[in-house]
């Protein structure tokens, strides 16, 4: 283990226990709270998971709970969250948890790595967090702080790159678990008069005070294999970011490669960007006797169990008469400039009626009256999609089997779990009228 990885342990410590977040998750070492937050924090704010991870631990506390919830329970919680597979997963582990561990999550690194939805880092975050193990971790901002303190240059998504940062972070944890935490090893920072300089200007008060021992026995506590992969991550949420890293308050700056090279924005090289492609739906709120048409998606898909307006996905104008054989849900191709409203461009030639018998043909709506009600736009992974909303009067004219859908009331909407786009335009349709 090199002289460089010995550093780097009592400085991270030291670091994490002046200046670390007050998380909720971080006030508990039960692992199916730390569980639950790991998942949540997959591809997701901080700000944004904690109020979804109160409300959870409120309706859901415990393993036996989560493995009995009924799945709109669970998707309702989730919702928003997106990648809802995440949630269904932890159904399914919470399950085998009750089966084959007899309801107590498992201390066993392999054990917790063959439960659904568990991959290496969620893993080894659970076994050090909850239990102290010596176990690595290696996230986004892992890979970040880690690139740049050793100066790897390699995109870390090529194999052998990754090995070494597995590595790396594994040395790291074992130093760690192995170093004694002594007062003169702990390079904690001094915080002004009892108070720190939180990021970016905000002050929070010193969490230990400007007491050694008590900074080293807090480490204790939580353990040092926990306080050492949280401050990883910690360091690279809050100081060695994506951009404008804050190399000046870096506790880790001398020890650098990264700084001292002057390659801090070349580093992490995570290859070229990938393209975002652009994607366009119609959604169709309908309403008759005051209930809306809604459908649940199935099993298999994207967003499946989550509810939606009925939509159809437009393509761009097909070339010739051959491309407009097009399967029906995507039979929409020739509409891509038709303006609803009546405002903007329009195809030359396309009446209203026209859109109304394709949403009869192939949805089974009889609609009239249709007027633009809003537009959403949001991107997921490489997808950058507008989502324009047409609202009307209309009735079933026949009932699609492959389409669950219903008739409801606005109040047994909002009960329902939607994927985020279509939530807010049940928002919009939420607003008293002036």
């Amino acid at each position: 283990m090199s002289a460089k990885i010995k550093q780097l342990v009592p400085a991270l410590l030291g670091w994490f226990t002046a200046c670390a977040r007050d998380l909720p998750w971080r006030k508990t070492q039960d692992p199916y709270a730390i569980w639950v937050s790991e998942i949540m924090l997959q591809q997701t704010q901080v700000k944004t998971v904690i109020p979804y991870w109160e409300r959870w631990m409120r309706a859901l506390p415990t393993i036996a709970n989560l493995a009995k919830a009924k799945p709109e329970t669970i998707h309702k919680l989730w919702e928003g969250l997106g990648y809802y597979t995440r949630v269904r997963n932890m159904q399914r582990a919470a399950q085998e948890i009750i089966a084959q561990h007899n309801g107590e999550f498992p201390r066993d690194y392999e054990a917790i790595l063959a439960l659904p939805g568990i991959g290496r880092y969620t893993a080894g975050a659970i076994s050090s967090i909850a239990f102290n193990q010596p176990q690595p971790i290696l996230d986004g901002n892992v890979i970040r702080v880690l690139t740049r303190v050793f100066g790897i240059a390699e995109n870390p998504k090529d194999k052998s790159t990754n090995a070494q940062l597995w590595q790396l972070a594994q040395e790291l944890v074992t130093s760690a678990n192995e170093q004694e935490i002594k007062r003169e090893k702990l390079h904690t920072p001094s915080p002004p008069s009892g108070e720190r300089a939180g990021v970016r200007g905000h002050v929070e008060k010193w969490p230990h005070g400007e007491n050694w021992v008590e900074a080293a026995n807090h480490i204790q506590t939580i353990g040092p294999c926990s306080a050492l992969n949280q401050s990883l991550m910690e360091l690279g949420a809050l100081i060695c970011t994506p951009k404008q890293p804050q190399c000046l308050i870096c506790p880790l700056q001398k020890f650098c490669d990264a700084y001292k090279t002057g390659h801090t924005q070349l580093i992490p090289n995570l290859g070229p960007r990938v393209t975002v492609t652009e994607r366009e739906f119609i959604a169709f709120v309908i309403e008759h006797r005051g209930r809306y048409l809604v459908r649940q998606r199935p099993e298999g898909q994207v967003n499946a169990h989550l509810w939606e307006f009925p939509n159809m996905e437009v393509l761009p104008e097909p070339e010739s008469s051959e491309k407009a054989k097009l399967s029906p849900n995507r039979s929409l191709a020739w509409c891509r400039r038709f303006s609803v409203s009546g405002e903007g461009p329009a195809k030359a030639g396309t009446p209203y009626q026209t859109l109304a018998q394709l949403v009869e043909k192939h949805l089974g709506l009889q609609v009239e009256s249709l007027t633009e009600l809003c537009t959403i736009r949001h991107t997921i992974t490489r997808y950058r999609i507008t989502l324009r909303a047409c609202r009307g009067s209309g009735k079933l004219k026949f009932k699609n089997k492959k389409l669950k859908m219903e008739w409801l009331a606005l109040a047994d909407l909002d009960k329902l779990a939607f994927t985020s786009a279509h939530r807010k335009i049940l928002k919009q349709l939420q607003i008293p009228a002036p």
